[in-house]
């Protein structure tokens, strides 16, 4: 068994947060560790110690911490685990990039190397075809968001599948797809800040009576807008709701 075979959770935390220290600033210090990892001195101490101790890194009190080569090796191992799940879960599955990394973290200690190994492949082979890939991976999305499959929605006749229209033009229970943000600069960065990138769907959950508030979801999250902001964002109908058909767009 290799050292970093024998290595606990709270110490692989501990490698990756050296080496990406040191890839910042060459060396980590303890204080380093502290900020990043949010524990106390005592606890860095005590695992810098043991780390020391399994020859991953070089360490004396109130000096400088470097990896040794087999700790690099190690925690360049653990950081393309914790990259991998967190991009499985966020570009996959359309998890949140916050709640990706975090729960990134907690997988990376428990999946076996032939499984990340197989993962590792499957997010890079979807990343590699943008061509072929979204189409099914959004309609996963959309599965995953509790909207059904697509044999599941109602069907769209040709008349108005892929209509152009805005967000302001759907009804309760609407279901399509972003096509463009358009509107001032800061507003559109602060409209795809919140997941309304071209190719994402939503669905409208409800529209007030007189057309300002409507509340959406998308991608896991429920967003309201002003008349205005759904002006600005352009879309085409994947399905009908059941309350109202679709109108079409009123540009």
């Amino acid at each position: 068994m290799t050292a970093q075979d024998a290595l606990s959770p709270s110490q692989e935390d501990y490698l990756e947060a050296i080496l990406l220290v040191q890839r910042d600033q060459t060396v980590a210090r303890a204080r380093d560790l502290v900020e990043r990892l949010g524990v106390s001195s005592s606890s860095v101490t005590g695992a810098l110690q043991a780390l020391a101790a399994k020859d991953l890194i070089n360490y004396a009190p109130y000096s400088f911490v470097t990896l040794t080569p087999e700790g690099e090796r190690a925690a360049e191992y653990i950081a393309v685990r914790h990259e991998t799940l967190k991009r499985f879960l966020a570009h996959v599955l359309g998890v949140g990039a916050e709640e990706a990394d975090e729960s990134a973290c907690r997988l990376e200690h428990a999946i076996p190397a032939d499984i990340l190994d197989r993962l590792t492949r499957f997010v890079e082979f979807i990343e590699s075809r943008p061509k072929g890939g979204p189409d099914w991976l959004a309609e996963f999305r959309h599965y995953c968001d509790g909207f059904g499959a697509p044999e599941e929605r109602e069907p769209v006749d040709d008349a108005t599948a892929g209509q152009p229209a805005c967000l302001r033009d759907l009804s309760p229970g609407d279901q399509a797809r972003v096509v463009r943000v358009t509107g001032r600069r800061s507003s559109t960065k602060r409209l795809v800040g919140m997941g309304l990138v071209p190719g994402a769907e939503l669905r409208v959950e409800r529209v007030a009576p007189l057309g300002d508030p409507i509340e959406i979801s998308v991608r896991g999250n429920h967003l309201s807008f002003r008349r205005e902001e759904a002006e600005e964002i352009a879309v085409e109908l994947v399905a009908r709701g059941q309350r109202r058909r679709w109108r079409g767009s009123r540009r």
